[in-house]
C-alpha cells in the first residue's frame, strides 16, 4: 500500500489485557494532570485509539495485512 493512502477512522472491538488498559489510563492521566478541583479531564480512549493507530504504522500494519498467510 502507499504511504499517501487516506487514513480512514473505523471503530473495532480489541483484545488487549487488562494490564495495558490500566497502564494507558495511568499514563493518559499522569500526562493531563488533575484540574483545579482534582479531577481529570482525558478521554483515554481516544489517546488508546491513537497509541494502536501509531503502532499499527510504525511497525507496518499495510504489509502484514497483505500477506495472506496472517488470515
Amino acid at each position: 500500500m502507499s504511504e499517501n493512502s487516506p487514513l480512514v477512522r473505523v471503530h473495532v472491538n480489541i483484545e488487549l489485557s487488562a494490564a495495558s488498559l490500566q497502564a494507558v489510563v495511568a499514563q493518559t492521566k499522569k500526562k493531563a494532570g488533575p484540574d483545579e478541583k482534582g479531577r481529570y479531564r482525558v478521554d483515554t480512549a481516544d489517546a488508546l485509539a491513537s497509541l494502536i493507530s501509531r503502532f499499527l504504522r510504525e511497525k507496518g500494519f499495510d504489509e502484514f495485512v497483505e500477506d495472506g498467510d496472517n488470515y
